[in-house]
């Protein structure tokens, strides 16, 4: 609770105080290039990155002076695959039975605020019951307090398949969800199911090309869409100017959904080399999510944790990405930062980091896919990815130097998001 008031005390000095910020910073990672710029000033006005100064510039009276000269300044990370409404534990399958929509968006305020906190200051929500784009605009708004949130709403799924709402329930509640539900089964229910979310207030199109793991279902990786499909729920998406996902882990579905344009792929744990070449060839990116394949590995030895269905796949599936993640990598395909936070715990997203830096990819490279790739992803290049002028003030500051050790990237010490200061411990 001291947290709590403390961080609106620092929204209500920013916003009466001053609308310019000078950040002193000991070192600037900008992530226009991979170097470290020591002793510079990034000015900050209203929201935006106004210029970047070599020094410590002089701070006028009217302005608010930030002093992290003795941390490492770099852009807002950014996490391209979380679930925001949720949390896994041991009586989430059965929460859907007990929880209004009130109790789980009550619930996901304090994920919206871990996440924040944690220097996540842009994610792209892939999937909930709705009250994701509840959450959304209650940030935006200033009511409560998280990252900017680009969401999917409701992932669309085929009949039976991952994202099924009616998987797993008992006839009487089966019913037979459509397009207004997220499941289709054609291309005309792929047309309408993603102008259905349109109308929602979806900011992107999630589909489920495979089976899952957390679905109560047994098929956790076989083929869900036919190319026909994907590509109609690509070019629907295209007409509102939306990025598509793709949840896969078998190859099959994965190979359809790359065919049919998804712009991601997301887990791909049995991504073939034919379908990294694919990748590369129509410049798909690929999130990982090792931080989710790990936890669900972990949890599936724990009696009573996984409905029984689930524990299989979780078994199977979850131990295998990191490695699925090193061949991509290597082979040359583009990489976008994504947990599956929700599936892992909120708050703990920077882990990720040291899961892909531990099976060769640089700290930099790492630094970029959360930053400059996501934003490449969600064609949001002009705004968020780097410190540069002109761009949204969303800058973080870490004790110690990522490109040194990337266990940096969880002592984050500093958040601004839009130019306002959420965390500071000076």
């Amino acid at each position: 609770m001291k947290n709590f008031y403390f961080i609106f005390l620092l929204i209500l000095t920013n916003s009466l105080l001053a609308q310019t910020s000078y950040l002193h910073c000991g070192e600037l990672i900008d992530m226009k290039s991979n170097r470290v710029q020591k002793e510079m000033t990034v000015i900050v006005e209203d929201e935006r990155i106004k210029s970047i100064e070599k020094g410590y510039s002089n701070v006028p009276d009217s302005a608010i002076q930030i002093d992290l000269k003795d941390k490492s300044v770099m852009p807002g990370f950014m996490d391209m695959h979380i679930h925001i409404e949720h949390e896994s534990n041991p009586n989430r399958y059965l929460a859907k039975f007990t929880q209004n929509k009130a109790d789980v968006a009550l619930g996901a305020v304090k994920y919206c605020n871990r996440t924040l906190l944690a220097g996540f200051t842009t994610v792209r929500d892939l999937g909930g019951t709705g009250v994701n784009v509840s959450l959304r605009k209650a940030i935006t708004k200033g009511e409560i307090i998280g990252p900017r949130i680009y969401t999917a709403e409701k992932s669309l799924a085929t009949t039976g398949g991952h994202a099924d709402p009616s998987n797993g329930v008992r006839d009487d509640l089966k019913g037979d969800p459509g397009p207004k539900e997220g499941v289709i089964n054609s291309v005309e229910d792929a047309y309408k199911a993603v102008r259905q979310r349109y109308k929602n207030g979806a900011d992107c199109i999630k589909i489920t090309a495979t089976g899952g793991v957390l679905s109560v279902a047994k098929d956790g990786q076989g083929p869900q869409f036919t190319v026909n499909e994907v590509k109609a729920v690509v070019d629907a998406a295209k007409d509102y100017g939306y990025v598509t996902a793709a949840h896969a882990h078998g190859a099959e579905g994965m190979k359809r959904a790359v065919l049919g344009g998804i712009h991601s792929i997301e887990h791909g744990t049995k991504m073939t080399e034919e379908i990294m070449d694919l990748m590369i060839e129509k410049g798909t990116y690929y999130v990982p999510t090792i931080s989710a394949g790990k936890f669900v590995a972990e949890k599936a030895k724990k009696p009573g944790y996984y409905p029984a269905i689930i524990v299989p796949k979780a078994l199977e599936i979850g131990p295998m990405i990191q490695a699925t993640f090193e061949k991509a990598y290597k082979r040359g395909v583009k990489i976008a930062f994504g947990t599956d936070a929700g599936v892992s715990p909120h708050g703990d997203n920077a882990l990720e980091f040291g899961f892909m830096t531990e099976v060769g990819m640089s700290n930099f490279e790492a630094l970029k896919s959360a930053t400059v790739n996501a934003a490449d992803l969600m064609n949001i290049s002009d705004d968020l990815g780097t410190i540069e002028k002109g761009k949204l003030a969303d800058i973080i500051a870490l004790d110690g130097n990522p490109l040194d050790d990337i266990s940096a990237t969880s002592r984050v010490s500093f958040v601004m998001k839009d130019g306002i200061v959420f965390k500071s411990k000076n």
